[in-house]
C-alpha cells in the first residue's frame, strides 16, 4: 500500500504536519498527519512521539496544539485501546474486592443488561457525556423496544455503577475526566413510609401472640433492626445482664439456586450497640427458653450455630419463611401492604414520638448520618412541633384566662 508525501510544514515548533496520500484497493485516500513529542523514555532518554491524523490540515493543527498544551501542562493522557466492555471486565475483576457478594451480583446484572449492550463497543477514551445521557433517556422512555421503562431509582443505580467504574479509570490515568459527572438523572420520588399506628401495633401484637416467630417479630418492632440483622443475631452479641445488643453482622443468602447462607457486615459497615428496654431483654430471655426446648427436642439432630433465631434444628432461618409468615399476620390485621421493613419505620416513629432525639434514633437505626434520619422521619418531628404548639396554646389560654 504505497504512501506519498505531497507537502509538509512546521507548526509553531510543536511538531510537523504532513499531507499524505495512500492507495487502497486502487483508490486514492488523502489525509493529514502530525507527530508530537509527549515525553522521554526514562531508560534510554529518547523522545516518545505520538501521531495525530485528520481529514484536514486545520483539524490536525488544532489537535496538535491541544496535545502540545496538554504536554506542557502535564495533563497529557496516553490514548487507550480499551473499550467500555474491556474496562468493566477489569474493574469487576480487580476493583471490587471489598464489595459485598450481593452488591457484586447487582452490579454485574446492571452491567450485563444495560451498560455493556449499549456502550460496550465504545472506546473508553471516546465515551462522552451525551452518549451516557442518551442511554439514560432511552432507558426511561416508554417507547424503548426492550420493554417497560426503567424506574428513576434503577437509572440512579446504573449511573452509580457507571460513575464508580469510570472514576476508577480516571484515578488509574486511563481517561482524563469522568464523562458521567455532568449527566442529568431523572428525579427519584421519595415514597412515603408506612409505619403502623398505635392501634395497628396493638392489633399486630395480639395477632403475633403464640406465633412460632412471636419473639422475632416483637424484637424487630421494638429495636428497629433490619431483617438480615435479626436473622444474623448470635447469643454472643447479647449482654442480657447489662441490657445491651451489638449489631455486627447480617445474614445473607447467595442469590442463585441452592445458594448458601453467609454472614456479612451490617449496612454501611457500621457496628453499633443498642441499649435495650427491659421488656426487650425479657423477650430475649423468653426466646432463649424456647430455643432450649427446641434443642432438647431435636437431640442429636441439633446443629449449634449460636443463632438467636434458628429453625427447628438450630440452622439458619430462611428470609422467605419469615416474610411469608409476616405477610399472613399483617393481612390478618387488615394491613396487607405492610412490609417487614415497616416494623423498622414503626420503631423509629415510636422512638421520636417518645422523645428520643434524632441523633440517638440515627445511631440505633445504624443510619450513616442524622441528616438521612431526619430526611426520612422529619414529618414526625414536624407533627411533634405542631402538637407542642397546640399544648402551649392551651397553657397560654389557661394562665391568661382568655
Amino acid at each position: 500500500m504505497p504512501r506519498t508525501k505531497s507537502m509538509s510544514r512546521a507548526a509553531n515548533g510543536n511538531g510537523t504536519i504532513r499531507k499524505k496520500t495512500v492507495m487502497k484497493n486502487g483508490k486514492k485516500y488523502i489525509y493529514w498527519e502530525a507527530r508530537c513529542t509527549v515525553g522521554y523514555d526514562p531508560g534510554t532518554g529518547k523522545q516518545i512521539q505520538r501521531s495525530i491524523s485528520g481529514k484536514t490540515q486545520k483539524e490536525v493543527a488544532q489537535k496538535l496544539k491541544q496535545m502540545s498544551l496538554d504536554v506542557d501542562n502535564g495533563t497529557y493522557q496516553e490514548p487507550s485501546n480499551l473499550t467500555v466492555k474491556d474496562w468493566f471486565e477489569i474493574w469487576q475483576k480487580d476493583y471490587m474486592g471489598d464489595v459485598k457478594a450481593s452488591t457484586k451480583l447487582l452490579y454485574s446484572r446492571n452491567v450485563d443488561l444495560y451498560i455493556v449492550p449499549n456502550l460496550g463497543a465504545v472506546k473508553l477514551d471516546s465515551l462522552t457525556t451525551p452518549m451516557i445521557q442518551k442511554l439514560y433517556n432511552q432507558l426511561t422512555s416508554e417507547n424503548q423496544e426492550s420493554g417497560k421503562p426503567l424506574s428513576p431509582k434503577t437509572i440512579k443505580n446504573i449511573h452509580g455503577i457507571l460513575h464508580k467504574a469510570l472514576q476508577q479509570a480516571v484515578e488509574n490515568g486511563v481517561i482524563r475526566v469522568n464523562p458521567s459527572d455532568a449527566c442529568k438523572l431523572p428525579r427519584v420520588e421519595k415514597k412515603d413510609i408506612q409505619p403502623l399506628d398505635d392501634n395497628q401495633v396493638s392489633e399486630f401484637l395480639k395477632a403475633v401472640h403464640g406465633h412460632p416467630y412471636e419473639y422475632l417479630y416483637k424484637i424487630a418492632l421494638f429495636t428497629g433492626i433490619r431483617e438480615g440483622e435479626v436473622l444474623g443475631l448470635t447469643w454472643e452479641c447479647l449482654d442480657l445482664d447489662n441490657g445491651t445488643l451489638t449489631i455486627k453482622q447480617q445474614l445473607r443468602r447467595e442469590q442463585h439456586k441452592d445458594g448458601q447462607f453467609y454472614f456479612s457486615k451490617p449496612k454501611n459497615n457500621k457496628t453499633r450497640t443498642l441499649t435495650l428496654a427491659p421488656s426487650v431483654v425479657k423477650l430475649f430471655r423468653l426466646q432463649k427458653l424456647e430455643q432450649n426446648g427446641k434443642r432438647l427436642k431435636a437431640g442429636k439432630s441439633w446443629t449449634e450455630k449460636d443463632l438467636v433465631f434458628s429453625n427447628e434444628v438450630g440452622g439458619f432461618l430462611s428470609h422467605r419463611v419469615i416474610y411469608r409468615c409476616f405477610k399472613e399476620l399483617v393481612k390478618e390485621i387488615g394491613t396487607p401492604s405492610t412490609r417487614f421493613h415497616d416494623l423498622r419505620h414503626t420503631y423509629a416513629v415510636m422512638a421520636i414520638q417518645s422523645g428520643d432525639d434524632i441523633k440517638t434514633v440515627q445511631e440505633n437505626l445504624g443510619h450513616a448520618t442524622a441528616a438521612f434520619t431526619l430526611d426520612v422521619y422529619g414529618h414526625v418531628t414536624a407533627q411533634m412541633k405542631q402538637a407542642s404548639a397546640d399544648r402551649m396554646e392551651k397553657k397560654i389560654q389557661a394562665v391568661s384566662g382568655l
